[in-house]
């Protein structure tokens, strides 16, 4: 993939340079992996990199500044706006282990949030780019997410943040979590970060439990279901038809 860089001032690229370096090669890794075993079979054309305020107001209005669509990846490659949105996802709860995590694992979760967008450019999923997605949009975008985080992380950084997840999840489930997994960004109306990345959390926490507890540790049989129900021609929801909730 090439590298554009899409900044309005010359020393934005050169404070940045070293940071999108060492996310550039972390991804050109990841991204063999994908290929050879998970169907990346028409990678995009270049990942752009650029600052949080042109990738939510002139490249996009998507408040997050990571996303991508058919041809390109979109990404800002500064470690504080990163910060920021995870302490922001917190809505000032008191939860101290969960800020220090963020604090010391800022990079590598910007790694796996630009490899959760690769991701998202696999044969594996049914739906393409340019179509509607209604039903079973929670399996991909949590698939997208478990798959960085084990290939990219150890063990000890994939249960840590599992871990803060799972704890994010708790402290927000009454607040957002009153809808089906089914109805993914249906608490997005809400407008705040943490509505937006409640189902970012449980997607997470289900795929990862679709595949270490039911398929016992089987990435490519849960995809197999996946496909599986697509074939049956979807006559249940995905989660029902998992088994996860009655859908």
């Amino acid at each position: 993939m090439k590298q554009i860089y899409a900044f309005e001032k010359k020393n934005d690229y050169e404070k940045y340079q070293d940071t999108i370096s060492r996310l550039s090669s972390g991804l050109i890794e990841y991204q063999q992996v994908i290929e050879r075993e998970f169907a990346l079979k028409d990678p995009p054309k270049a990942v752009v990199w650029t600052t949080e305020e042109l990738a939510t107001t002139v490249f996009s209005d998507i408040p997050i500044p990571a996303f991508t669509n058919k041809d390109l990846i979109y990404m800002s490659p500064d470690i504080k706006t990163w910060l920021n949105i995870f302490e922001k996802q917190l809505e000032g709860k008191d939860l101290p282990s969960i800020r220090q995590f963020y604090k010391e694992h800022t990079e590598t979760e910007m790694l796996v949030i630009l490899a959760h967008e690769l991701t998202h450019h696999s044969e594996l999923f049914l739906d393409d780019f340019e179509d509607d997605k209604e039903d079973g949009i929670w399996f991909e975008e949590g698939m997208c997410f478990y798959l960085p985080r084990k290939l990219l992380l150890n063990e000890e950084e994939f249960n840590q943040i599992t871990d803060v997840e799972t704890e994010l999840y708790e402290n927000f489930k009454d607040k957002y979590g009153d809808y089906s997994l089914e109805d993914f960004g249906s608490s997005s109306y809400d407008g705040t970060l943490s509505s937006i990345m409640f189902d970012y959390w449980r997607s997470y926490l289900a795929v990862k439990y679709l595949i270490e507890v039911r398929a016992n540790g089987d990435v490519k049989t849960v995809f197999d279901d996946y496909h599986n129900w697509d074939h049956e021609r979807r006559k249940v929801p995905l989660t029902k038809y998992f088994g996860l909730e009655d859908g």
